[in-house]
């Protein structure tokens, strides 16, 4: 391949500016083109390519968001959206592409090669950590962190006014941020799509921990943990049992900011090593790490096989919340 296109969809995810670097660097060292996709499959559709050179990545991998910036395309979602990208494709020579994002961006990148076989490679970058296949994802370590950092801050109210707070955190269709803030931020309760917490649960632990002798809690809990959000929660709980309860939801503060180390290590091998594989012949999967090692998983199985939280974990924060 001689020329190669990059683009960033879906939510953005701190972390993705660092995976577009190594793609292009890779890419440039190898002598291929590297052209940039601006907005996603919005901007697939609208032709809007700018060429991208080793110069043009400098003095991103410590910034969040995404240089190439990021939409939701409904035209996408049609056969004519889709034909009309894969002509701009053709129309700018581009001959393989390398997809950055999460479960809505691959899942377009296997339509776009089922009915016009353009090679795709996929990088997983979302905050969620849900795509199979990878340990982690581009973004998660980041986002558990700016999670933790208010969770500290607000435990020192919660301490001084003697109150139970309920935080949401995001994780609509995965507890992977909540289990792990949770577990790291000392929750007294974390609540996970995975494990259904009911307010009669939380209310009696609630009272255990005031028995013991507890003068304040941290319920953690994922925004799709419970029908209505940790507010609704919250309320059916004080009914059962009644205490002083306060909720902060964190919001989209989880998907910036600079990236952690971690994040950026990871975003630059996954994007190097996809540019790697695309060159080398190889499309149609997502490159993760698995224990360390780099590996290819299928993008339909990287966006249709659930992958489970980690049980082990979720049991330890509740011995530990004790």
């Amino acid at each position: 391949m001689k020329k190669i296109g990059v683009f960033t969809s879906g939510g953005d995810a701190p972390g993705m500016n660092a995976a577009v670097r190594a793609v292009v660097r890779w890419l440039s060292a190898n002598e291929v083109e590297v052209v940039g996709i601006k907005r996603g499959y919005a901007g697939m559709i609208d032709g809007e390519f700018v060429a991208l050179t080793p110069r043009d990545v400098a003095n991103i991998i410590q910034r969040g968001g995404t240089i190439l910036r990021t939409a939701r395309s409904k035209a996408f979602m049609t056969p004519e959206g889709r034909a009309e990208a894969a002509k701009q494709i053709a129309k700018a020579g581009i001959e393989g592409l390398v997809a950055i994002g999460g479960d809505g961006t691959f899942r377009g990148a296997i339509k776009l090669t089922q009915e016009h076989r353009i090679p795709i490679v996929g990088v997983p970058g979302t905050i969620d950590n849900d795509l199979y296949g990878t340990d982690f994802t581009i973004g998660f370590d980041t986002a558990v962190n700016t999670a933790l950092d208010a969770i500290d801050r607000i435990r020192d109210t919660a301490a001084s006014h003697e109150r139970v707070f309920f935080i949401e955190v995001m994780g609509r269709h995965a507890g992977f941020i909540a289990l792990n803030v949770g577990l790291a931020g000392g929750a007294e309760v974390i609540a996970l799509p995975e494990v259904p917490t009911g307010p009669d649960e939380i209310a009696e632990q609630i009272r255990v921990s005031e028995a013991k002798g507890k003068s304040s809690s941290i319920i953690v809990v994922a925004e799709g943990a419970y029908p209505g959000g940790a507010d609704t929660l919250m309320r059916a709980a004080q009914e059962i049992y009644p205490f002083e309860g306060r909720v902060t939801v964190l919001g989209h503060i989880q998907r910036g900011g600079s990236p952690t180390a971690h994040d950026r290590v990871l975003a630059s091998r996954l994007g190097a090593a996809a540019a790697e594989t695309l060159v080398a012949g190889t499309s149609g999967v997502m490159l993760g790490e698995v224990e360390g090692e780099i590996a290819l998983t299928p993008l339909a199985d990287a966006v249709e096989k659930r992958k489970p939280i980690n049980r082990d974990l979720y049991e330890l924060a509740g011995v530990l919340a004790e």
